[in-house]
């Protein structure tokens, strides 16, 4: 055998080990986004692997199960558990703004926090009865004024900046939450979309793509919602939200702070 020869072997026989060693990707890689939950095996057993209707059907039976009502007076005391300031244990942290303020001052006044129902009343005309007025899934802590802007628009990009509220915006027909709110406020809406679908005396709430459903049983934009649950996820927040309201007051979870990918699934 040449020399050529030889060296020609050596080289095949190097680059034959180097591919030898690579780890090459799986074909069967868990689906982006995918998460894993403790309660996957207990409370989300009968709702895991399941897509579409069946799986909304699935969730609406498990989050209104055995639930606890409060009224809506006891909101008050609930939300200052509820959104307690993480930094600050006398405060909570208000929705839309990111304002850190006193949980004394609650109240009707300019400089107080109210009551916000994320799925405005107005949506479905609920009003404050136990049940979805009382909901604490989607009831916040917010700044009085800025509560009243947002009043009962739908949720959309797009409009001029909320005063009190850096990063919001809002026009005549729609509200934009600050970017570190757009997942919390998708996840709410879409939650009160699977927990009431009129089988319990309340109104069947639905998501869907419009800015303008005044008092009809909708709120939009689903699409935009959609957007905002990938953009932000749950954070430490949102998720000891989560468990404050499920093992304190409600009894029930909210699944897509959980597994934000069963947006997706269903929607």
């Amino acid at each position: 055998m040449s020399v050529t020869q030889r060296r020609r072997l050596k080289t095949w026989a190097a680059i034959s080990a180097a591919l030898a060693g690579l780890v090459l990707p799986t074909l069967a890689a868990a689906p982006a986004g995918a998460t894993t939950n403790t309660y996957d095996s207990t409370y989300y057993k009968n709702a895991v692997g399941k897509t579409g209707t069946n799986l909304k059907s699935s969730l609406h039976t498990i989050i209104s199960a055995n639930t606890r009502k409060i009224s809506y007076d006891a909101v008050w005391n609930a939300l200052k558990t509820a959104d307690q300031d993480p930094a600050n244990s006398a405060n909570v942290l208000l929705l839309y703004s990111g304002t850190s303020r006193s949980k004394t001052l609650n109240g009707g006044d300019v400089g107080d926090w109210n009551r916000e129902h994320v799925w405005a009343q107005s949506h479905g005309s609920f009003g404050t009865s136990a049940g979805p007025g009382t909901d604490l899934h989607h009831l916040r802590a917010a700044d009085v004024q800025v509560n009243s802007i947002r009043g009962n628009k739908d949720f959309d990009n797009g409009g001029s900046p909320v005063s009190g509220a850096p990063g919001s915006y809002t026009d005549s027909n729609s509200f934009e939450p600050r970017d570190s709110d757009k997942g919390d406020v998708a996840r709410m809406v879409l939650y009160m979309a699977v927990r009431y679908e009129g089988g319990d005396g309340f109104p069947d709430l639905e998501a869907n793509d419009s800015t303008t459903n005044g008092s009809v049983p909708f709120l939009g934009r689903i699409s935009v919602l959609k957007q905002w649950n990938e953009q932000d996820p749950p954070s430490a927040f949102e998720e000891r939200r989560n468990d404050i309201i499920f093992n304190t007051y409600q009894g029930n979870r909210n699944p897509f702070v959980d597994h934000p990918e069963w947006v997706e699934a269903i929607w």
